[in-house]
């Protein structure tokens, strides 16, 4: 707590101290003169600084205690409800701006204060390049340029949490790291449509403290920015993305999927040549959203897809990205399994009427090892775990919009995990959730 107030107040600082200095500047101006009218519309023109957050006060209830869950986290051994604070961001934005109002120059800081402590969320710098305004370089901490779902804002979606394999494959969705875009800024630009990203990051994301391996994972995503269709009021975008990373094996042994006893099974290979290895973590994805305008003051109706399969290494009891070098309680190294997976989700948004109703229903699907299924994850001999097993999720939910600070969600979310033959997996498990909640934005 005393380091959470520390950070706190560092970061009061850091914001006033901007503000005081964006004051400063203009005290100084003399805007009694030409001369100073036009230096203060100079700086007023050229320099952005925004202070935008939101927070997201909850009620939950569980369809039994001590759940495991994806709607915000695990509930404790004895709770089937609870209030939390989901998020709490607050963010701070610059940008400095050349005579032809374009950019040069970004800087984002933004933090995420609950119950459960503060936390980084983006910590980023930005140059722009400015003789054809068609690149930028950032380097920082930012959320991964992969897919849709993962870089749509926690404050606009409106789910109150993401899929669970976006969740698994990319745990807070951010990672450090350097990214090159292409995005034309000039209004005029033939490619106006096209953004373009490639980065390399550290690979593990938030989930770890530091970089525990030399390799790196590349990103890359090329997007189409919404576009009507020709003759049309139908809004379409898109993009397709690939991750082509992995994680060092710090053991002799790994485990691949085989077949063990006339049965799929994973297939111990031990051997001192595999430390130093690079394990794969290959993901390909494509994401398409349709908007259609129903008419002035009446919203929109919505359809959102996004697919995503490869390969994906961790650990036995669980398919979620390492954070770190994966241990056992005693501190021994645990080997690493490679699995084939894919996953999807299917969006349907409908306003109801006008822009201050909303409805929501989303269906998706996490597959973790696509080479085995049902009952036979669970025989003896096969080392198949509760990590193999295929989850399917279909939610829906209300949202009243009071006015643009602050909207209410309503939202519940029926899991249903496949039948196997591991023990407390032989049906399915009682893990729904409903989630009541209120966001307060600026």
């Amino acid at each position: 707590m005393r380091t959470a107030r520390i950070f706190s107040l560092l970061v009061m600082l850091l914001f006033s101290g901007m503000a005081a200095r964006a004051q400063f500047l203009m005290d100084m101006i003399d805007t009694t003169t030409d001369l100073g009218r036009g230096m203060m519309a100079m700086y007023q023109k050229y320099d952005a600084l925004r202070f935008s957050g939101y927070i997201q006060p909850q009620f939950q209830l569980a369809a039994a205690k001590g759940i495991n869950s994806y709607a915000g986290g695990n509930f404790g051994a004895a709770v089937n409800n609870r209030f939390t604070l989901r998020r709490g961001r607050l963010r701070v934005d610059y940008e400095r701006y050349n005579k032809d109002n374009m950019p040069i120059v970004q800087f984002a800081f933004q933090f995420d204060g609950t119950e459960r402590g503060v936390f980084i969320r983006d910590f980023y710098g930005r140059v722009f390049e400015t003789k054809y305004n068609l690149f930028s370089l950032a380097g920082g901490m930012f959320a991964r340029p992969f897919g849709y779902e993962v870089n749509l804002s926690s404050g606009d979606r409106e789910t109150p949490e993401r899929g669970r394999m976006s969740q698994i494959l990319m745990k807070t969705e951010r990672d450090l790291g350097a990214m090159v875009s292409f995005e034309p800024r000039r209004k005029d630009h033939p490619l106006r449509f096209l953004k373009i990203d490639a980065g390399v990051f550290n690979g593990q994301g938030l989930a770890g403290p530091t970089d525990f391996d030399s390799h790196k994972d590349f990103i890359g995503r090329v997007s189409i920015r919404p576009r009507k269709v020709k003759g049309t009021n139908i809004i379409l975008s898109g993009s397709v993305s690939v991750l082509y990373g992995g994680m060092e094996q710090f053991t002799p042994v790994i485990n691949r999927m085989g077949i063990v006893n006339g049965q799929p099974g994973f297939i111990r290979d031990s051997a001192t040549a595999n430390v130093g290895r690079i394990a794969p973590r290959h993901y390909y994805g494509a994401d398409m959203q349709v908007r259609i305008p129903n008419g002035p003051g009446k919203g929109s109706t919505q359809f959102r897809a996004e697919y995503i399969r490869g390969s994906q290494t961790a650990t036995a009891l669980t398919s979620e990205t390492p954070g770190v070098i994966p241990v056992d309680a005693q501190g021994k190294r645990l080997p690493l399994y490679i699995r084939n997976f894919d996953g999807a989700y299917l969006y349907f948004i409908q306003h109801l009427g006008n822009e201050h109703h909303q409805v929501v229903v989303r269906y998706d699907w996490y597959d973790p090892n696509k080479k085995v299924k049902g009952k036979e994850i669970g025989v003896p001999g096969e080392g198949l775990t509760e990590a193999d097993i295929r989850y399917n999720t279909l939610g829906f939910g209300y949202l009243y919009y009071a006015n643009p600070h602050l909207k209410f969600t309503l939202y519940y979310d029926m899991v249903k995990n496949e039948s196997t033959s591991l023990d407390g997996f032989t049906e399915d498990i009682r893990d729904n959730v409903f989630t009541c909640r209120m966001q307060y934005r600026f």
